[in-house]
């Protein structure tokens, strides 16, 4: 019995050591197009694409968008929302919660 309690203790403690944070998915799924700082300006954010991407520091553009437009565009990509089909969908690769803190994120990043 104790040691089965140790496993799920040690388990738990594994999972939260290993937890990205809402910035920690920002820089790994989003930075290359959206830049680090959320400006638009990635790596990826070149010239010969079609479309750039948005400015996540803009107050102005990010307040047109409501929680679950946000929400959407995370789960669904940009295709799932008329918008750049080049922005993969994250909804099979991120956690509701996730998705929900990354939602957070942005709206720290535009202060809206």
């Amino acid at each position: 019995m104790l040691a089965a309690g140790l496993f799920v203790f040690s388990v738990a403690a594994a999972t939260d050591a290993f937890s990205a944070t809402a910035e920690d998915n920002y820089k790994f799924y989003c930075a290359q197009c959206h830049g680090l700082t959320g400006e638009g300006n990635g790596p990826n954010a070149t010239k010969d694409q079609p479309v750039s991407p948005r400015n996540h520091t803009n107050t102005k553009e990010m307040k047109k968008l409501s929680d679950q437009d946000i929400i959407n565009v995370i789960k669904g990509g940009g295709a799932a929302t008329s918008k750049s089909t080049l922005m993969p969908p994250f909804g099979k690769t991120l956690t509701e919660k996730e998705i929900n803190d990354l939602k957070d994120y942005l709206r720290k990043l535009c202060k809206c």
